[in-house]
């Protein structure tokens, strides 16, 4: 281990963990996950007989948690920086002899980050919902799932170990399993559901064991008796096991390669489903969970840098994809896969509070930018080919100017939310040996980004009305208040989120200190202004050649051939598998199906063929007479007496 992280390792979580005080905020924050739990649940059960007024009982049950989350976030800031990790026991969950599950709630800085980042985008999400899912023949269904999701997200913060983690952690997989899949009737969507589904459970297989391997190393599962001195406890072998298998697990949630493949088509769902799944709730959860046990990747740091390459590769690839798709929402779909990959990248290199800074400031801009997309979709009857759009920004001026800060951004540009988060996460990478090529890698993505964001809001809100000549008796007009107030809110948060940590040793890193073990390096390559001028205009370049490219030359969509027609087909990476993968188990499923068949089921009819036919046979014997009977008898007696006498046991 290096110097510095035996250096960080002196000042590891959970050293120091509180019992909530009674009556306190932080002893009720267990209802932050329960009232839209309790909401979901009643909405399913009577939502039917409400109508319209499910949606706002499913908004007040969100409201809530939010005002919830807000209140416990200001007791916990009210309290010193050594006394801010709370723990408290709600109810016994499972015992079985020595064994004993406790529900317990876990407040600290992190999940308090996170619970108002779930909370109140969120609450925008279903607000916006009121107006977007209207007249939906399923509508108080969709608001019960929306409140379910929540509420699993806030289950998987505030778990106080892996356990109850992984009990929200598969929550969220069902929800987006329902959401996603919510318009069932159509096959695309239905198939879209079951990918991300079985994707998930892939990840979900290394998660498991990871678990196994943490109760047998360290005898318990929670945070506070696997996290507090990991270093001392075990070996580096096993550090680098269960970081590896969890790594496994937070590719699959958060969209890595090679388990990416389900986030884009998880966009099929309804728009605002598309926005808490990108945004707020599950692709998150990978990043949390590597940000929360990050005493563990402290032992074993060149592990992290794997988890850093494979963010930058991700991010490198899924921006390139992302620029030459035509679909407003699979563009922002393969962005996010892209976003997640710098924060992979964050929490790779050691630098938690920047990976969960990124985390934060996404939140913002790609919930803004989904629902903008849904704001168009509403407008333009639900289309969604960027090229049969165009000329919006007249007739919807709202959703127009509030993308525009959602692309600037994500972009990178000075002073907003995704230029303090971005530069962060790649300025950790200069400091970190071994490291450089990361810091490229992300350089060169983050110029493809401004691209792509610029190209996607140039062709849907700038140039013609190309939806004109393709449907003369469309008319677009501005959404309703309900769906642009929260595109004003989230536009506000995407310009001044980045004050949460506008430098390295910003408010966020203060308070965050008490969870994340920070272990990056401290060795720049080169100097830092300079990294942050090339980062900068890498991105005001890739907006000014987006720009141009898409209001002068290429007013037509590029042919389907070179690295663009690659592109545009995600690089065959879903025909690989569906070669590689499914239809080779297709054919052991059906061969297994067919000697299950024919085989054991045949066996089995035979047994059952022949008892009929022997009783078919046997069956003739019973005639009903009596005479018959007492002549078999008879004969029978006779022929046991001769039997005897013959063998001489009878004389």
């Amino acid at each position: 281990m290096s110097p510095v992280v035996l250096a960080a390792a002196e000042a590891a979580p959970f050293h120091d963990v509180l019992a909530a005080p009674a009556g306190s905020p932080a002893s009720l924050a267990w209802l932050i996950p329960v009232v839209p739990a309790l909401s979901a649940g009643f909405l399913l059960l009577f939502g039917r007989r409400l109508g319209a007024v499910a949606a706002w009982i499913a908004v007040a049950a969100m409201a809530v948690s939010a005002g919830l989350a807000t209140w416990v976030f200001a007791f916990l800031q009210s309290q010193p920086d050594e006394g801010r990790v709370f723990v408290h026991t709600v109810a016994t969950w499972l015992e079985a002899g020595d064994l004993r599950v406790d529900w317990e709630v876990l407040v600290d800085p992190l999940s308090t980050a996170m619970m108002l980042l779930v909370t109140w985008v969120g609450l925008l999400i279903h607000v916006y919902s009121v107006g977007y899912m209207h007249g939906d023949e399923r509508y108080e269904r969709f608001f019960a799932y929306l409140n379910l999701f929540a509420a699993s997200m806030l289950v998987l913060v505030l778990g106080s170990s892996f356990l109850t983690l992984f009990v929200g952690w598969e929550l969220v997989g069902l929800c987006s399993y329902l959401l996603i899949g919510f318009w069932f009737e159509r096959r695309d969507y239905a198939t879209a559901a079951k990918k991300a589904f079985v994707v998930n459970r892939i990840g979900d297989v290394g998660f498991l064991i990871a678990m196994f391997v943490i109760f047998g190393a360290f005898g318990s599962l929670t945070f506070a008796d696997v996290l507090s001195e990991p270093a001392g406890m075990i070996g580096a072998g096993t550090a680098a096991a269960i970081c590896l298998l969890l790594f496994v697990g937070a590719a699959g949630k958060s969209a890595q390669i090679p388990l990416y493949v389900w986030l884009p088509d998880a966009m099929a769902g309804p728009t605002p489903v598309s926005a808490l799944i990108h945004a707020a709730t599950m692709v998150t959860a990978g990043v949390y969970l590597l940000a929360r046990t990050s005493p563990l990747w402290a032992t074993v740091p060149e592990i992290g840098l794997i988890v850093a390459y494979v963010g930058a590769i991700t991010a490198l690839v899924a921006a390139i994809i992302a620029c030459a798709q035509n679909d407003i929402k699979k563009i922002l779909a393969y962005s996010t896969v892209s976003q997640l990959g710098y924060m992979f990248i964050g929490v790779g290199v050691g630098d938690q509070v920047a990976g969960v800074f990124h985390l934060l400031t996404h939140g913002f801009f790609k919930a803004l930018l989904f629902l903008a997309a849904g704001s168009v979709m509403h407008a333009l009857a639900n289309r969604t080919n960027v090229w049969e759009m165009g000329g919006l920004l007249r007739v919807m001026p709202v959703t127009a100017i509030t993308s525009a800060v959602g692309v600037l951004a994500i972009s990178g540009v000075p002073f907003l939310s995704g230029f303090f988060s971005k530069e962060e996460i790649l300025v950790s990478a200069l400091d970190t040996p071994g490291a450089f090529p990361i810091w490229l890698i992300g350089g060169l993505a983050a110029g493809l980004t401004a691209f792509y964001m610029t190209r996607w809001f140039v062709l849907v809100f700038l140039g013609a009305p190309r939806w004109a000549q393709i449907e003369p008796a469309l008319h677009p007009h501005e959404s309703p208040v309900t769906m642009t107030l929260p595109l004003v809110v989230l536009a506000a948060a995407s310009a001044f989120g980045g004050l949460l940590n506008p430098n390295p040793d910003g408010p966020l890193h203060h308070w965050l200190e008490p969870s994340v073990l920070r272990f990056a390096g401290d060795e720049a390559f080169i100097d830092h202004t300079l990294a942050a001028g090339i980062i900068i205009a890498a991105g005001l370049l890739g907006i000014a050649f987006a720009a141009f490219a898409y209001t002068r030359r290429w007013t037509q969509p590029a042919p389907a051939i070179g690295l663009s027609g690659a592109a545009q087909r995600a690089f065959w990476v879903d025909t690989f598998y569906e070669w590689s993968v499914m239809r080779p188990g297709l054919f052991i499923a059906r061969a297994f199906e067919a000697f299950d068949r024919r085989g054991i089921d045949g066996l089995v009819n035979s047994l059952g063929r022949g008892t009929t036919g022997l009783g078919s046979v046997t069956r003739r014997l019973q005639t009903g007479f009596v005479r018959s009977y007492a002549l078999a008898v008879l004969v029978g007696a006779v022929l046991v007496t001769a039997m005897l006498l013959g063998t001489g046991l009878v004389r």
